[in-house]
């Protein structure tokens, strides 16, 4: 049983396949799994593997994608390593928990849109120092998202190396579909912003844990949570492991309005969704979709996302190729990511979005004053802190 605000219409979809045409070619939409599914067996000039993977980026946003060259040992032993760490002693977690001043770390009370998610999680990410050698705390790792904080080697002994392991593995497979989705534009894999993300991305891992929600018998006990609420991914795109046992993440179904569909996981798949960076580099052809996370009364729910984000000294705007009706002002990364962690660690009101950024709007966001005053303060070049740059909140 899969326990939900009933405000909200959940459906699932039944399990056959359309086709449906991309550029004189076919790309297949399962609806047992929801999303257009693409292999990655295929050359990277093969044409019809990158309208098949534009056309998915454009809608519905999310898809999955085979023969991406992953090996299934490696997901095994990442996800055993993921659960046997969300099985240590509360108290142990406790000890490497994320602060306001340290975005990595261990954590169970995040807010999606100011409401408490039921989930725990661990987000690592790509050392300041891109030296995975170095202790975690070494000062050459310092970048605006902080320190990692792994569990000590003599508690868990194979987390570390498998899970820089998994993270080097999507590291690769996030740079190849980068390049793929910018061709589907016209715009060559080595255009500038791609090649700089490709060397100095910032992206992080982050394992989730779903604890079953078992409902209270009170009347008035309240709605069931979410594991997730709804959002948007902040950065370009995400490379998600699901559970293939548990199955709670929806996306809203296509032109029926309130109605949700679960995203079921082939196994030995990759879930793929394009992420509110890649909306504005694309200019708007690319869609960063609405997507949530369920909870259930009996099966925990374990899942993955890998979340490849631009570089902290990246300003992203629209391509290139894009030169006139450009609809987004320039994003400052920096600045989106830490504002975005801000929302999620404290109730500092509505979350920012790219709609901040769109142009043409009556009345200018006061976000595009604040990510100046960001960057000249130098925030962008240090960890960052919620209390330091409270002025600009």
């Amino acid at each position: 049983m899969v326990g939900v605000n009933a405000s909200v219409q959940t459906e699932t979809a039944h399990a056959h396949h359309d086709t449906h045409h991309v550029g004189g070619e076919s790309t297949t939409i399962n609806h047992e799994s929801g999303v257009p599914v693409i292999d990655l067996s295929r050359d990277d000039d093969d044409e019809t593997l990158i309208q098949e993977i534009a056309q998915a980026c454009q809608s519905p946003g999310f898809f999955q994608v085979i023969n991406h060259g992953i090996p299934q040992l490696l997901l095994n032993s990442f996800r055993d390593q993921c659960k046997l760490y969300f099985a240590l002693d509360e108290k142990l977690k406790q000890m490497w928990k994320r602060q306001a001043d340290n975005a990595r770390g261990f954590f169970d009370d995040e807010l999606t849109k100011q409401v408490r998610d039921w989930k725990e999680c661990l987000d690592v990410g790509v050392p300041g120092s891109r030296d995975w050698l170095l202790d975690d705390d070494d000062p050459r790792n310092a970048c605006l998202d902080g320190f990692n904080r792994f569990p000590f080697t003599d508690i868990l002994p194979g987390y570390r190396s498998v899970t820089v392991k998994y993270f080097s593995a999507c590291e690769a497979l996030s740079k190849r579909l980068a390049g793929l989705m910018a061709r589907g534009l016209g715009v060559p894999c080595d255009d500038p912003f791609i090649m700089d993300m490709a060397a100095n991305h910032s992206s992080y891992l982050r394992t989730n844990y779903y604890p079953p929600f078992e409902a209270h018998t009170d009347s008035d006990a309240g709605p069931w949570p979410l594991g997730i609420s709804p959002h948007k991914d902040a950065g370009f795109l995400t490379v998600l492991l699901q559970d293939d046992d548990c199955h709670l993440l929806q996306v809203p179904c296509h032109g029926i309005h309130g109605r949700w569909m679960l995203v079921r996981p082939i196994p030995g798949a990759l879930t793929i969704n394009t992420g509110d960076m890649a909306q504005v580099w694309s200019n708007g052809k690319y869609q960063a979709p609405l997507h949530r996370v369920l909870t259930d009364s009996v099966k925990p729910r374990y899942s993955a996302p890998f979340f490849y984000n631009p570089p902290y000294h990246a300003t992203v705007e629209p391509a290139t190729s894009f030169t006139e009706n450009r609809k987004y002002h320039p994003v400052l990364w920096a600045y989106y990511r830490a504002m975005r962690f801000a929302g999620d660690m404290t109730d500092l009101g509505v979350e920012i979005q790219i709609e901040d950024f769109e142009i043409g709007q009556p009345k200018p966001s006061h976000h595009l004053k604040s990510q100046k005053a960001f960057l000249h303060h130098g925030f962008a070049h240090l960890p960052f802190d919620v209390e330091r740059c409270r002025s600009i909140l």
